[in-house]
């Protein structure tokens, strides 16, 4: 079920309605697993049987290592890690295994067709976070969050797993971060401006910027992009840049936003990532509830940066070129995630850190600049993930560039653009001139965005993201 349909809407209003009203308050936790039962197998009923699996599989191994009912915790609780990384190995990454392995054979065609269930990669590592969470006992005392009864326990943990905001497609959320937020709520205690501007804006970023934007980006595809002149090839690949920030972003906004109206606080998502001046400083900022859980769970885990210079550098790889693959089983995204890895490993050896703190503006202008262009052009592995197809690309650029150019093309992706690079300019504008206080023009900026949401939508397409 989209975010941008009728049906959502539908179900946002009526669950709303059940759950704060007098009569039916005291079961909110059941009526939201209720809804996002039916939110997650909308179009698809039995992708039900594998989100219930996996909340299953995580319940027990959790309760039973949470409450010591098992004499060997660390067994358990690898048991439950494993699970789920076998589950999405299965799920996701079959296909990727059968054409490296077992090219033109019965196994390889099975692997192949096997279905990639829409946000698995999100519920898996939330179940992982749990499982963790409680076997190391971080962040927050056992005793707090598992109840002795095993149903209680199982319906908060479903609920965790499947709460419809972020189940398809994030902000990942860890358990520890969730769990002790499971009370009642009550319709006073909501934030309706912070969760209204949050999902206007969401919706501003998904259906006029990211839905226009595609209808121009859809060309770098094989072979349209052979075709197309080289100054087009360059700013379509700029557009798609500004297309998966407002795609992802949006989706990320809507749905802190909506959890937000249920009484639930989800940490932001993104941060501005296309005025970092450097790749460190963009992972702070990009898909910040990845970044974070792949330091939390593999990067420290591994040793982090305390066992000398060489184990940090390849932790750094092992982790980036995992959290590539964690967008898509095809070897585009290890490469992709490779090329990130490299450029943190390349700044953490040449630049100092005080350096960088200290650097004039025009520096700091240039070194945005070359990440934001080094970034959009490493989303080209994203938009083709067959490589060869990168390749040809790329060959185009150089060898298309005595065709004419598509201004009405060219003109287009700058005009849908234009309001992603406005938005990162004002955030630079007010975090540099504190004692500027724009809030009283607040309601004609988002009444702006009304407008355009109702007169310039794009037409309806599914989250980037949920393919991951």
């Amino acid at each position: 079920m989209l975010f941008n349909s009728f049906a959502f809407i539908g179900l946002l209003l009526i669950t709303m309605l059940v759950y704060y009203i007098p009569k039916t308050s005291k079961y909110q936790v059941n009526i939201l697993i209720i809804s996002s039962l039916i939110f997650y197998s909308w179009h698809n009923i039995s992708l039900l049987a594998l989100l219930i699996l996996s909340a299953g599989i995580n319940i027990i191994t959790s309760y039973l290592v949470g409450l010591k009912k098992t004499n060997n915790p660390k067994v358990i609780a690898w048991i439950g890690i494993t699970s789920n990384l076998l589950i999405l190995a299965f799920f996701k990454y079959s296909g990727l295994i059968s054409l490296t392995f077992f090219i033109d054979s019965n196994l390889s065609h099975f692997l192949a067709s096997i279905p990639l269930p829409i946000g698995i990669s999100f519920f898996t590592f939330q179940g992982i976070s749990l499982v963790v969470d409680v076997y190391k006992e971080n962040h927050f005392k056992n005793d707090k969050i598992i109840s002795h009864s095993l149903y209680e326990y199982g319906k908060n943990i479903l609920f965790f797993i499947s709460f419809f905001p972020q189940l398809v497609a994030g902000p990942i959320v860890k358990a520890h971060e969730f769990l002790p937020q499971i009370k009642s709520k009550r319709i006073r205690d909501i934030n309706w401006e912070k969760s209204f501007t949050e999902i206007v804006l969401g919706y501003f970023l998904k259906i006029v910027i990211a839905d226009n934007l595609k209808e121009f980006t859809f060309w770098i595809a094989y072979p349209y992009f052979q075709s197309i002149d080289s100054y087009s090839l360059i700013v379509m690949l700029f557009g798609f840049s500004f297309q998966i920030y407002a795609d992802f972003a949006g989706y990320s906004l809507i749905a802190i936003g909506i959890a937000r109206l249920f009484g639930y606080n989800l940490n932001d998502n993104f941060n501005f990532p296309y005025i970092s001046s450097s790749f460190k400083e963009f992972w702070k900022r990009w898909h910040i509830s990845l970044s974070s859980f792949l330091q939390e769970y593999l990067y420290i885990p591994l040793g982090g940066n305390r066992k000398g210079k060489t184990r940090t550098y390849i932790n750094l790889m092992i982790t980036m070129i995992l959290g590539g693959l964690w967008h898509g089983a095809a070897w585009s995204y290890a490469i992709w995630g490779g090329f990130h890895g490299l450029a943190l490993a390349i700044e953490r050896l040449f630049m100092n850190v005080k350096i960088q703190q200290n650097q004039n503006l025009g520096i700091k202008i240039i070194n945005t600049c070359f990440v934001f262009i080094m970034v959009s052009f490493a989303w080209l592995l994203f938009k083709l993930p067959e490589f060869n197809h990168v390749i040809k690309y790329i060959q185009s650029m150089y060898s298309n560039i005595y065709m004419s150019p598509n201004l009405g093309l060219i003109a287009s992706i700058l005009i849908y653009s234009t309001p992603v690079i406005l938005h990162h300019l004002y955030y630079i504008y007010i975090s540099n001139f504190e004692s500027v206080n724009l809030d009283k023009y607040k309601f004609i900026f988002y009444g702006i965005l009304i407008f355009f949401i109702v007169t310039n939508s794009g037409i309806p397409g599914s989250f980037i993201y949920f393919q991951f």
